[in-house]
């Protein structure tokens, strides 16, 4: 298992325990979190899955590729050095993340 926490943009926090393989934006989506909206499935086609990576967890991840950046230039919300789509982190046995969530994703 691996655990998420998602702090929404007035502070509140949400902490999920979810099996490893699951991306951020799937574990929001099956525990219908708001503020996360992942339009497009998961396949990095709609930045509707925006969040701001905790900076001491940004190297949990691999780099963003080319897709990921260029759906990340399509966001509503300013973009950050952590931003990134949250269908694109699959988070891995034993992780601890923590992720904040932008104020709008459309």
């Amino acid at each position: 298992m691996a655990t998420i926490k998602y702090i929404d943009p007035t502070g509140k926090e949400t902490v999920l325990s979810v099996p490893a393989g699951t991306s951020v934006m799937q574990a929001a989506v099956n525990h219908s979190l708001p503020g996360i909206v992942g339009e497009c499935g998961g396949s990095a086609m709609c930045a509707t899955c925006h969040v701001y990576v905790d900076e001491h967890d940004l190297a949990k991840f691999d780099p963003p590729g080319a897709p990921e950046r260029e759906m990340l230039e399509c966001t509503t919300a300013p973009l950050r050095g952590s931003s990134r789509l949250g269908c694109q982190l699959a988070v891995r046995e034993g992780d601890m993340i923590t992720v904040r969530l932008p104020d709008s994703q459309q």
